[in-house]
Parts: structure tokens; sequence; C-alpha cells
């Protein structure tokens, strides 16, 4: 199943104000019934080593969105203490003005509670691999948390480890220890955010494996409602954000092929591109090879596709 690369979202320009780009997603600010909400756009752009690439994804905003709803709808019906921003994703009850275009944001949209976003991405880790391995392999740790010396590549760590990094607004998001990110936001607050992420990660790495999929590792962005409650924010447990393997390649001494952006990121090794040029274009055998191994994921967890 193929899509036009010609049919792909790269940006938006909606009658709403001006959007907030990031990465990949395109933001607005709302007022509706005199409430703050957040209108986020999930384009088929893709990123790699902290660039966006000139190649888009077709249907990938649409992956992404389909995926972080099975996610945020799961949390609602597992009745836990874990609160998150998603309201809707179907436009139709959204509210917007008539002179949006609901069908370009068909499928690629969330309506989300405004939130004060906390500055720091909570990275969870079940397994070995990415710059945990190449840290394990020079010093025995991950992210200054010492492991045991028999570890292989993609090896079940002894339990998940909370490995907190600097959200960068430009440049380099950077791995930090517990005790740096408790410096700055206090030691209650550091505790429970590293809770928190442990508890989702571990419940759905349940779920996942279920469905053939092990969750390698993920992370997770948090703030505050307009209540002061901590709540679950920007995407959650997709490909874009976590690593996900076949439960059938794990366990044999390596990486597993993922289901996820490694597969762009490991072509962009393999070629002459030097990190601090402008990116080449994906050849479209990349494009098609990422946006099938998106699809894959979507299928397997949510049982249904959404292109």
């Amino acid at each position: 199943m193929m899509s036009s690369i010609h049919s792909a979202v790269i940006e938006t320009n909606l009658p709403i104000g001006t959007p907030i780009r990031g990465k990949v997603r395109d933001c607005y600010q709302l007022q509706l019934d005199d409430e703050p909400y957040m209108l986020i756009v999930s384009t088929d752009r893709v990123s790699a080593f902290d660039w966006v690439l000139p190649t888009p994804i077709p249907d990938k905003g649409k992956i992404l969105t389909a995926v972080s709803k099975f996610w945020f709808d799961w949390l609602s019906e597992q009745n836990q203490s874990i609160s998150h921003h998603l309201v809707t994703t179907d436009v139709g009850e959204m509210g917007l003005p008539a002179t949006v275009d609901l069908e370009l944001l068909r499928d690629r949209s969330m309506l989300v509670k405004t939130a004060d976003v906390i500055p720091f991405e909570c990275v969870v880790r079940g397994w070995l691999a990415g710059s945990g391995l190449v840290e394990y392999q020079k010093w025995g740790t991950v992210c200054g948390i010492s492991l045991p010396s028999n570890l292989r590549s993609g090896d079940r760590l002894p339990s998940s480890v909370f490995t907190p990094a600097t959200k960068a607004v430009e440049g380099h998001d950077e791995n930090i220890s517990f005790e740096t990110m408790a410096k700055s936001l206090g030691e209650s607050l550091a505790s429970e955010l590293r809770e928190q992420s442990i508890l989702v990660y571990e419940k759905a790495s349940t779920i996942a494996e279920r469905q053939g999929i092990v969750l390698a590792d993920t992370k997770f962005e948090w703030g505050y409602d307009k209540n002061g409650q901590l709540m679950l924010i920007d995407e959650v447990l997709t490909p874009d954000s976590s690593r996900f393997w076949p439960s059938g390649s794990v366990g044999k001494g390596n990486v597993p092929e993922s289901f996820d952006k490694q597969f762009v990121r490991d072509w962009l090794v393999s070629c002459d591109w030097d990190r601090t040029s402008p990116p080449p274009p994906l050849p479209p055998e990349i494009v098609d090879g990422t946006r099938q191994k998106y699809l894959d994921v979507c299928h397997r967890l949510t049982g249904s596709l959404p292109c």
C-alpha cells in the first residue's frame, strides 16, 4: 500500500492565527467558550538528528495521531490517576470556524487542553539500545546508572530506568541525571515524574507485548493544566517518540530492526551526510519503507489503519 508523496501535508496555514511550528507539528492557540485550547496538527514532516528532512512521509501525521489517540483513550479507560491533555481528535467536535478546511485536518489533529509545560523529556528505557547502548559499551552505565556487566546489545534491562533529558528548543536534547533534574524542579516533582513515567511505560509495554511488540524505550512530556494538575501532554508512545521492536527479534545479542524512525536514521548514517549541512532527500524506497513500518505498528496496536 503506497501513497503519493505529493499528497503529503508538509505544513499548514490555517486562518486561526500564526502557527507555532515544531519539527513535525503545527500548533494553533484557540479560545473556545472563553477557555484556552490548542489545536495540534501532525504534518507529514519527518526529523532526524535535529534536522527536518526535505522529504515528507505521506500519512505519517495521521498515523501518529491514531497511535496517540489509542494510548490516550487507553489511559482514560483505565481510570488511572494519570491525567492527559487530549479533548478530541474529531474535527467536527472542535468548534473550529467555518473558514477552516476540516478535510485537511481530518485524522491528523488533536484538540488539547493548554498546559504549562515542564521543560524536561521524561525518558524511560527497558531495553539496551540507542544512546544508552553507546554509553553502556563505554562505561557500563546508562545516563550514569550502573548496570550489570554482562548485558548485550538489545538486551532487556534488569528493571526500567528513568533517564531524563533537557528539552531543547533548538539543537540537541541532552541526557542528564535524575539529580540534575531534581535540583531544577525539586525532589518531590522529579520523583513524581519518574514514578508516573515508569508506570505508564510498564503498563503500555504489557499492552504492546500482547500485540507482538516490544516497547524498548520511550519519552514522555508532562505539564500542568489550568488547575495545577499534572497531565501527560504532546504525542504519546508513537513511532516518533518510542522504539518499537518485533517481539520475536529480541534476545539475540543485537538491536532488532525497529518499527519506527530508526529506519530513516540508519539510512542517513549509511550515506555521506555530515549532519552539519542540510540533509539529503530521502529516496522513494526509504520513504515507502518508513511509511510501511509506521502503518505496521499502528495496525498491530490499534487494529485499524487511518489511511
